[in-house]
């Protein structure tokens, strides 16, 4: 696999956090891989051969050219049918929201193309010239000159909102709504309200899927089987808490995950972000 990440203009890098890409060779035997939730959307463009993404055990549909994936609070499991390029946009997690009218709320667990949320013209437009362009720092232009132009046209980002996911992130999670707000406690509801709307997730699920996210870099990067001290590092209340959070949005145990094949591409994704 090739990945990388690439880092945004210094306007957009507020709400973009990275763009990425990823070329993987076919395969005659290519796996079923299983994509864990982050708490970011994305833009993602598919430039090779079609990838499947499985709705149930059997059952799948094939992924648009170019959609949002929003907030998902279950693993995605995909398959390439051949050759696997993929170029994408990949935002905080209040940053989608400045360049749309749709609530991200009806993005999250699915994949919706990007003409139902720009005029039609300019997405098929956008998509086109991504997939022509001869590289990732053309694609990056093109992107960011389309993104621009809609940042334009919204709302700034609510400074309330920004402020807590960015508390969340810098405690790897393990920061209370009730501690954020401090004395100022008559905003919570307001909080919880904006933040949803812009977000797509409470303040509660976005911090727990940001304190597994800690865990599993801990997991891939030591290679370590230490449950214990992965979860008292990651801020858990006890290894059977961490146990209990990783199966919830993995889907596995956490002593499996290293050497499970469909957990490739995640694993790729975490240790490279």
């Amino acid at each position: 696999m090739n990945y990388q990440t690439f880092q945004p203009h210094t306007d957009l890098a507020s709400l973009v956090k990275c763009y990425w890409s990823l070329e993987v060779p076919a395969e005659t035997d290519a796996q079923k891989q299983r994509i864990l939730p982050d708490g970011c959307i994305e833009m993602i463009f598919i430039l090779g051969d079609d990838i499947k993404r499985y709705t149930s055990e059997t059952k799948f549909i094939i992924q648009p050219r170019a959609v949002v994936v929003g907030q998902i609070t279950e693993p995605f499991i995909i398959e390439p049918t051949g050759y696997v390029q993929c170029f994408a946009a990949r935002f905080y997690p209040y940053g989608f929201a400045n360049f749309i009218t749709t609530p991200v709320k009806d993005l999250a667990n699915k994949e919706t193309p990007i003409c139902q949320l720009f005029e039609e013209r300019s997405a098929k437009e956008l998509e086109q010239n991504i997939i022509r362009a001869e590289n990732n720092a053309k694609r990056i232009e093109i992107v960011e000159a389309f993104l621009s132009n809609k940042l334009h046209e919204q709302a700034t980002i609510d400074h309330i909102v920004k402020t807590t996911v960015d508390t969340l992130l810098s405690t790897k999670g393990n920061t209370s709504i009730h501690s954020i707000l401090k004395e100022d406690l008559s905003k919570r509801r307001q909080l919880e309200r904006n933040f949803f709307k812009q977000v797509g997730l409470s303040p509660k699920q976005l911090g727990k899927v940001i304190r597994l996210q800690t865990a599993l870099k801990m997991l891939l990067n030591q290679k370590t089987e230490n449950l214990t001290r992965i979860a008292y590092e990651s801020a858990y209340y006890d290894q059977a808490h961490f146990i209990k959070d990783f199966k919830e949005f993995t889907g596995i145990n956490p002593k499996k995950f290293l050497d499970d094949e469909n957990m490739a591409l995640s694993a790729i994704f975490y240790t490279g972000d």
